[in-house]
């Protein structure tokens, strides 16, 4: 097999591909050879025609052209098929930061939701660790694994159906992230699980929840407890007339951060 970097470059069946328009219009495809797939300009697409090519050719439609590129986890997040709010790039980028989250690492997620951060942690444990992640939805299970199987992410997660208070089937793990209307009622059994010096996020979109949060994780000993929202905001960088875009991605979640510690 060839294992060249030019190789590594060049679009096979089954690949993820972005497929971006000079107009900012994209697409996230996954390569098969028997498929066709409708654009909003021009015929539609051959993927055969796609396999053979490399990352950064150009397809010309005539009175359009688009870039085939490989998909960042940026561009797996946001196009990720969803039917719940998902969690943005911009606040998991921020959780696998503060949670020390990398390779090898065993994490819990509870609320897989579309599993859009499902695909954020599973990137950064692989190729030696795993995500375990928690949904009471059946669903919402199958969608995140189409989500993650469209990624080539699947091998990194395990997928449990679970009620709220039930005990997890892992202990001692790195990292537990919670993405529930109510997560101080998990506090407990979050705890039990993570490992001495392991550390939780907890997403709420409102300041009740993120205070309840708080004061659960103090009475149960949890330490360097800190909350946060993060805020983008996009420049429109041209020249002579540069400024700040009139939209932008505002508020979407609160994030509490706390450590477990060992027993005194």
């Amino acid at each position: 097999m060839d294992t060249s970097l030019e190789s590594k470059n060049i679009i096979q069946e089954g690949d993820p591909v972005l497929i971006y328009f000079d107009d900012e219009v994209s697409y996230l495809i996954e390569v098969k050879g028997d498929r066709k797939f409708a654009i909003h300009r021009g015929r539609p697409i051959e993927l055969r025609d796609l396999i053979g090519k490399s990352y950064g050719d150009w397809l010309d439609f005539g009175a359009a052209r688009a870039i085939l590129l490989e998909p960042t986890l940026d561009d797996l997040i946001m196009k990720a098929r969803r039917e719940s709010g998902i969690i943005y790039p911009k606040d998991a980028a921020m959780i696998l930061m503060k949670l020390g989250i990398r390779s090898g690492g065993r994490v819990i997620e509870i609320g897989t939701g579309s599993g859009a951060l499902t695909l954020a942690l599973a990137a950064q444990v692989a190729p030696d660790g795993k995500v375990y992640t928690y949904d009471r939805r059946e669903d919402f299970i199958k969608l995140a694994e189409g989500n993650l199987k469209k990624a080539k992410l699947l091998p990194y997660v395990e997928f449990h159906k679970r009620e709220e208070h039930e005990p997890f089937d892992e202990t001692e793990v790195d990292a537990i992230v919670s993405d529930v209307p109510e997560p101080w009622h998990e506090v407990e059994v979050i705890k039990a699980s993570l490992k001495n010096g392991g550390r939780i996020a907890a997403l709420n979109p409102t300041y009740n929840q993120i205070e309840k949060m708080a004061e659960a994780l103090q009475k149960s000993g949890f330490v360097m407890i800190e909350a946060m929202e993060i805020l983008v905001r996009g420049i429109l960088a041209r020249p002579g007339k540069t400024r700040p875009e009139q939209r932008m991605i505002g508020h979407t979640e609160f994030i509490v951060f706390a450590v477990k510690p060992s027993s005194p």
